[in-house]
């Protein structure tokens, strides 16, 4: 049985910081796609979720340009985590961030392809 579990959600002020992890059991996280996502408050009723950062198999990462140069996401797979680093925050980041696993060797978005775990969230809130 796959299981994820987030922390390090937090509230901060606007410009800080925030590192989220998450532990994983039942899946090598080293093995798949590890990403995190977000909804915002705004995107709450229509229960969206958008990708802020993934890493596959090989390490590659990826970002969409609104939180590009300011999260890092990052594994370690001796403790078969995956980390968020989230630097110079800003209100517009507030939300509950999930993490999840894909498994495949690299992450993909195409249509039929899903994200078949995933935690059950860590709320950020960003104060300006």
């Amino acid at each position: 049985q796959v299981e994820l579990v987030e922390s390090g959600g937090d509230s901060v002020h606007s410009g800080g910081s925030l590192r989220l992890s998450c532990r994983a059991s039942g899946v090598t996280v080293s093995s798949y796609c590890a990403a995190w996502f977000r909804q915002t408050p705004e995107k709450e009723r229509d229960g969206e979720r958008e990708m802020v950062a993934d890493i596959d198999r090989s390490s590659r990462t990826n970002y969409p340009d609104s939180v590009k140069g300011r999260f890092t996401i990052s594994r370690d797979n001796a403790e078969n985590t995956v980390y968020l680093q989230m630097n110079s925050l800003k209100p517009d980041d507030t939300g509950i961030y999930y993490c999840a696993v894909q498994p495949l060797r690299r992450c993909s978005y195409s249509e039929g392809t899903r994200f078949p775990y995933w935690g059950m969230g860590t709320p950020v809130t960003v104060l300006s």
